[in-house]
This record gives C-alpha cells, sequence and structure tokens, in this order.
C-alpha cells in the first residue's frame, strides 16, 4: 500500500533540530581517553628530492611521535583509481603542501611549535604549473607525458563538413580556473588502532567506503579489520570525496605508532593549500553552422589540469567529456579530452564534476555562433535542442520527453527576457551603469556514467524492529543535502507509514552495506531507488506472513513487525543495483547510454556592469529545471539556489592565486567569496516529468545548478559591455582592462 503523504512535501529534516540546537557532535566535538592530535609536516616547493629532515632545538622530540614513510605498513598510496599518490613523501615531492612526515603530541599548541621547527631540506626540480606547460612536454613531470587520461567521443564525421560552402565556421577558446569548496566545517578524524591492530577512523566524509578501502591497503589488512564511521559533517561540495582517506591515513598511522588515538583537525588555512579544488580547464571549439542555424558539427578539445597526481581527474574528464556538446542534435561530433598533470596540489572533485567547465565553454560559444550566422541566442538553441528520439554526442538515444522549448519558454516569461534585452540594448549607451541578460540551457546525467553503477553494484538495507520502526541502512551520507530525510520519506511512502517512524542510520561500515559514494547525482535516484525497493521488500514480507493486508494504519504496520520478529526474528531486507536491460555501454568505444537519466534547465541571469569600479554584479537569477519527481521542495529549491551561488562565486569572485605551485591566497581574508549581500534573488521553479528509474520518479539534482551561472552571467556581461570575455573567474581588473582597451581601440 504504497502512499504519497510524504514525497512532494516539506517534511521536517531528521537530522534538523539536532543541528539548530547545537546538539548534532562533528568531529571536533568528540574526544577520545588519551587522545594526542596529530598534524602533517609538509613541502615548501613544487617539485624536488627530499636530501635531509632537520629537527629543530628548543623541542623535547622524546615526547612526540614521529612518522614518515618507513613507518607504513602497507602500500604507500592513496587507493583510487592509479594508486599513483603516495600517503608519505618517500625521497621526491611532486608538489608543494605535499606531506612529508607527521607528528603528534597530546598537546596541540606545543606540536604547532614543533611543526614549524621541522626543516625538510629539498633540492629543486624543474616544475610544470599550467595546462600549456604540461602539454608541451618539455618537463615530464608524471608518467611518460604528462597525461593522466584521454577520452575520444565521435558522432558522425566531422571532418567531411569542414569543406562544405554553405557551412560557417566559429572557432573559440574558453578557460576557468580553479575554485575551493570552502565548506563549513573543515577536514578532520579521528583514528584509533586496536591491539589487534584494528583501525578505527571517524570523521567528516562522503564517501566511509573510499576511506575504508583505501586504510585496507595502507595497512595491509583484512577487510573486516577496518571500521570508518561518518560523524556529522558539515558540508562536502566534492571536497570531502577523496581527500578524507589522505586524513584518515595520516590520523590512523600515527594512532598504530603511538598506541593512543589521534585527533587530526585541519585549520582553514591548510584545509584550502592543500586538499583538492576544481579542476581548471581549456576548452577550444571549432563549430560549423549552415545559414540559418542548424548544427552541422562540433569539434571540442578539452584540456583539464589533474594537479600533481591522478586523484578522481579521469571520471572528472569522463563526465566534462559527455556534457561538451550538451542538450543538441548535432549529426557530426568529435571530443578529445586530456586531464594532464601538473605540480599543485591534486585537483578532484568538485559539484558538477568536470561538467561546469566543459558547459560553460559551449554555452559561451554558441552566442558567438548565433552572433555569425544573425540569430538571437535562443533562436539558434531551439533550432537545434535535442528531443525524444535523438542522439546524443555518445549516441545514446535520448527516451524520454524533452521539452527544453517550454523550460525556455517559462525561463523568458519570468524573467521578461526579451523586453529587457531590447530595453537594455537602448539604454545602455553613455550610462555608467550598463545592464545585461543572458541565459544557459544544460543538461546534466545523474548517476555514475556508463556502467558505473553496474560495476559498483550498491546495497542497502531496511530492517523493521519490534516497535514498529523502519531503519535504513546506507552508506549514502547526509551532508547537508538532506539525504537522511529523502531516504525517510522515500521508505515511509513505499510502507504507507508515517514519516517519523522511519530513521536513516549514520553510516559505519562496520553495519551498512556499500551503497556507493554520495557523488554524482546519485543519491536519491539510484540510491534511493534502492531504498524503496527493499521498504516495499519489507511490506512483502509482512503481508507474505500473513500479518498485513492490502490497506493498514501505521499502527496496525506496527503491530505486524512486532509479530513477526517474535514468530521469525529480525525481519532485514537488501535490495542491490541492476542495470536496465535497455541500458547500453562500452566503455572501450565510449559509446552509448552514458546516464539512465538526465535533468534538463534552462537559466537566465541578469547583470549589471558599473563603468567607473568596473564591478559586475548579479541582480536577478532565475533557475528553471526538469528534475523528475521533486521528492522534498524545500530541500531541493534549497539545493538549486546553493549551487547558483557556488556558481555566481566560481563566475565572479573566487580567483584562486597560484605562485609556484602554492596558493598564496589560502585565506577567507583574500579568498573572496560572495556574502549575502552578492547573491540576488534566485527564482527557482521545476517541472515535473517523473522518470521511471527513480523512487517515485525523481532524478538527481545535486550537481545540476552549479553548470547554467557561468555562462548565463557572461552571456549577459557581453550584453552589457559588447565585449566577449571568455574566461572565468572575471573579476573587476579584467573587465577594466577589456573596457579599456575598447575606449582606446574606438
Amino acid at each position: 500500500m504504497a502512499s504519497d503523504k510524504n514525497i512532494g512535501k516539506p517534511v521536517p529534516r531528521k537530522e534538523g533540530r539536532a543541528k539548530v540546537t547545537g546538539a548534532a557532535q562533528y568531529v571536533d566535538d568528540l574526544h577520545a581517553p588519551g587522545m594526542l592530535y596529530g598534524v602533517t609536516v609538509r613541502s615548501h616547493v613544487a617539485r624536488g628530492r627530499v636530501t635531509g629532515v632537520n629537527y629543530g632545538a628548543g623541542i623535547p622530540w622524546d615526547e612526540f611521535t614521529v612518522v614518515t614513510a618507513r613507518d607504513i605498513p602497507g602500500a604507500n598510496y592513496v587507493a583510487l583509481i592509479l594508486n599513483d599518490q603516495p600517503y608519505l613523501a618517500d625521497g621526491v615531492v611532486n608538489h608543494a603542501e605535499e606531506p612529508i612526515l607527521l607528528l603528534a603530541h597530546p598537546d596541540k599548541h606545543l606540536l604547532e611549535e614543533a611543526r614549524r621547527a621541522v626543516r625538510v631540506e629539498i633540492e629543486p626540480l624543474p616544475a610544470v604549473f599550467d595546462i600549456e606547460e604540461s602539454l608541451a612536454g618539455r618537463e615530464v613531470v608524471w608518467g611518460e607525458d604528462n597525461i593522466f587520461k584521454t577520452f575520444r567521443v565521435e558522432k558522425g564525421d566531422v571532418d567531411e563538413v569542414w569543406d562544405d560552402p554553405e557551412v560557417v565556421i566559429v572557432e573559440g577558446e574558453y578557460r576557468t580556473g580553479a575554485q575551493e569548496q570552502l565548506y563549513i566545517e573543515t577536514n578532520g578524524v579521528i583514528a584509533e588502532v586496536g591491539p589487534d591492530g584494528g583501525v578505527v577512523v571517524r570523521g567528516s566524509m562522503q564517501c566511509p567506503y573510499y576511506v575504508h578501502k583505501s586504510l585496507v591497503k595502507l595497512f595491509g589488512l583484512p577487510e573486516e579489520k577496518v571500521r570508518v564511521i561518518q560523524t556529522e559533517t558539515g558540508g562536502g561540495f566534492g571536497g570531502k570525496e577523496e581527500y578524507p582517506s589522505v586524513i584518515a591515513g595520516h590520523a590512523a598511522l600515527l594512532a598504530r605508532k603511538s598506541g593512543r588515538p589521534v585527533k587530526m583537525i585541519y585549520d582553514r588555512a591548510e584545509d584550502m593549500v592543500a586538499t583538492t579544488k576544481r579542476h581548471p580547464s581549456r576548452t577550444r571549439h571549432r563549430t560549423a553552422v549552415t545559414r540559418d542555424g542548424r548544427l552541422r558539427a562540433l569539434e571540442i578539445d578539452f584540456v583539464v589540469d589533474g594537479g600533481a597526481y591522478a586523484t578522481l581527474s579521469s571520471v572528472v574528464l569522463s563526465r566534462g567529456t559527455i556534457h561538451a556538446a550538451g542538450p543538441y542534435n548535432c549529426p557530426n561530433v568529435r571530443i578529445t579530452s586530456r586531464a594532464v598533470a601538473t605540480n599543485v596540489p591534486p585537483h578532484g572533485a568538485f559539484r558538477g564534476f568536470g561538467a561546469p567547465q566543459s558547459i560553460f565553454a559551449l554555452e559561451r560559444h554558441l552566442d558567438r555562433v548565433a552572433a555569425e550566422v544573425g540569430l538571437t541566442p535562443d533562436e539558434l538553441r531551439r533550432r537545434n535542442f535535442i528531443r525524444r528520439g535523438e542522439t546524443t554526442a555518445t549516441g545514446q538515444v535520448i527516451r524520454e520527453e524533452v521539452d527544453l522549448d517550454g523550460l525556455l519558454d517559462r525561463a523568458f516569461e519570468l524573467t521578461d527576457y526579451h523586453a529587457k534585452r531590447e530595453r537594455f540594448a537602448r539604454e545602455n549607451a553613455g550610462a555608467r551603469v550598463r545592464r545585461g541578460i543572458g541565459f544557459a540551457s544544460f543538461m546534466h546525467g545523474a548517476g555514475f556514467t556508463g556502467s558505473g553503477e553496474k560495476y559498483l553494484e550498491s546495497v542497502v538495507g531496511c530492517e523493521a524492529t519490534p516497535e514498529g520502526r523502519v531503519l535504513v541502512l546506507a552508506a549514502s551520507t547526509e551532508i547537508g543535502q538532506g539525504t537522511k530525510t529523502v531516504f525517510a520519506q522515500i521508505a515511509a511512502d513505499a510502507l504507507g507509514i508515517d514519516y517519523e517512524r522511519v530513521e536513516v542510520v549514520q553510516p559505519d561500515t562496520g553495519n551498512v552495506p556499500n551503497s556507493g559514494p554520495t557523488v554524482a547525482s546519485r543519491t536519491t535516484m539510484i540510491v534511493g531507488k534502492l531504498v524503496e525497493s527493499a521498504a516495499l521488500q519489507i511490506r512483502e514480507a509482512l503481508k507474505g506472513a500473513g500479518l498485513l493486508g492490502d490497506s493498514y494504519t501505521s499502527e496496525e504496520f506496527g503491530l505486524a513487525c512486532a509479530g513477526y520478529t517474535a514468530r521469525h526474528g529480525a525481519l532485514k531486507t537488501h535490495a542491490q543495483y541492476r542495470q536496465p536491460a535497455d541500458v547500453e555501454w562500452d566503455d572501450e568505444r565510449y559509446r552509448g547510454d552514458a546516464y539512465g537519466a538526465y535533468a534538463w534547465a534552462v537559466y537566465v541571469a541578469e547583470v549589471s556592469v558599473d563603468a567607473v569600479t568596473f564591478e559586475a554584479r548579479v541582480e536577478d537569477f532565475v533557475a528553471v529545471q526538469e528534475v523528475g519527481r521533486v521528492i522534498h521542495p524545500v530541500l531541493a529549491a534549497g539545493q538549486i539556489e546553493g549551487g547558483v551561488a557556488q556558481g555566481i562565486g566560481w563566475t565572479l569572485y573566487e580567483s584562486v592565486v597560484w605562485r609556484d605551485g602554492r596558493m598564496a591566497n589560502g585565506q577567507m581574508t583574500n579568498y573572496i567569496i560572495p556574502t549575502s549581500a552578492d547573491i540576488p534573488p534566485i527564482r527557482v521553479h521545476f517541472f515535473e516529468n517523473p522518470y521511471e528509474g527513480g523512487p517515485a520518479g525523481a532524478k538527481g539534482i545535486g550537481e545540476l545548478p552549479m553548470d547554467g551561472p557561468a555562462p548565463a552571467i557572461l552571456n549577459a556581461i557581453e550584453q552589457a559591455t559588447g565585449v566577449s570575455f571568455r574566461h572565468v573567474p572575471l573579476t573587476p581588473e579584467e573587465i577594466m582592462e577589456a573596457l579599456e582597451r575598447e575606449t582606446v581601440g574606438a
């Protein structure tokens, strides 16, 4: 008796009361008897050979636990994809801030003095700091050619199009910078190693089983002797996907050598300079379009800067590659992409995961293409929007109904787009504050790419207690986005019981199955569907035992659970992901069904640019998207609002300044993010088109709102200024230089 009394409703957050009252326990609120504090001593150069370590005078070194690479009992690498990143440098360093040794002591103030007293002697080697240097290959800093990964996607034959006299060819290059996740809570863990060598880690993280896998390899232990528990987590945005494996390993190594629990908590400065960021990118477009605006060929060269080690660059590159051709039907597409090595701290996961970079380039470029053939930006896109039955760049047939025209119409209606575009064009001449309006149309795939979900084989459990409560057992983490609430809504409605009867268990690899990482817009759509399936099995078990009819109340459900457990023992079910039969993906050719479903969107930004201060501001923002079914309208709107705010930051404010491979502005005083005063009203509107593969028809939406703001804002700035900016972040200094060049040129 599945109901619909929770889904689509703004039910109270499961963890909300504990957070707002201060009862929620984050890792730095926790303490263990006899606990030490741990810190990391890092490289001060970007690339070099370690020639010595000096321990300064005036420090009682005999009181300290010191760990180097020689103390690692298992494999000295962070187990992920290519296993190239060491936990501790062993003779060479490949980026500034690379960990070299670890210290632990009961007095964290003395510990900081000791860290400053350690002098690491490093013989510098030539380093590579940007994409061009890396591709040139004059200095090889990784592998044989500095390239972590390459993809090639082909559809049709682009080469036969270029010589066609009926097409116009438009070329352009676009760049995006790094971005710091800047979650509220920094990285932190507490590690303990028992007398039997077993390792227990508690900490702030997105993916407990990633950390578990890494610790198994680091210590050479059987899986059952490693336990990872997620504590309350104050934000992640991808920044706590792979990096917690590093800090967890460091704390656990110190715990093993000292025989005592060790807490490691990064301060904000260390967290900013040492952890992963969004991959910088360079994208080159060559587009063939007919004079009436039909796309004939897209050739795209997409490159991301992976930093010193591979981390997740290959999968970031994959998602960016697949999204590079956007929601358009083009018969001939060639996308070549590469992730390259540089001597900066490794870049990693960040909301959007490569798609914001490639979508920015495409949506900026299409405004240029429209101008070349004399069409408005919206008319060019309308003539090329993908529709049901047509194929994406990977050859995926779109089986669902897609109404991008409807999304565009609604976004324009809400913003009065056409009237404002005409009015701004009239009023900008000679005005100090110039205004513009622009948009971006895009999509974002939910779940792991291609066969990723098939290989992962995620598992979710549900357990009914004798008291008539239902426990959801999954490794998916609550990091502020509402996982516990949404899972409880899904389970409650699948079972037809009150929302209050469902509890989502805190992720702990000792008692929850591996439902995969909390990434890739997969938590609600993929894992939530497994929650729904496992919950339905509970209901069927009770009905099969003759304890439940087709119609029942929550109280009758509770009595049935009590009766079942009294007669048969525990009532526990599991659901495992099985790839649908109609989903096909070829890993070798990189073709087929890249994602089970896409969310579709049109975002419109209205901006002002002050011709005296050169400040660009977003004055109004409308986000319209089709996301299947909305499970929780307040949480869903919050996801969109938060993603748009991050997108505005990436576009106009957040400039990571690199000096010799180090982040020079790793403080909140000089890494500028938008405040509430800098964020405009964000008007969020959903279209619902239920997707049969998601729970109650839901798709994933967490990454979607990061994709659209940057191109929409820069498209609007181009209307306001008449200058075609092709990079983000776009700072006032760069606007000033461009406008002054325009003035001199005039």
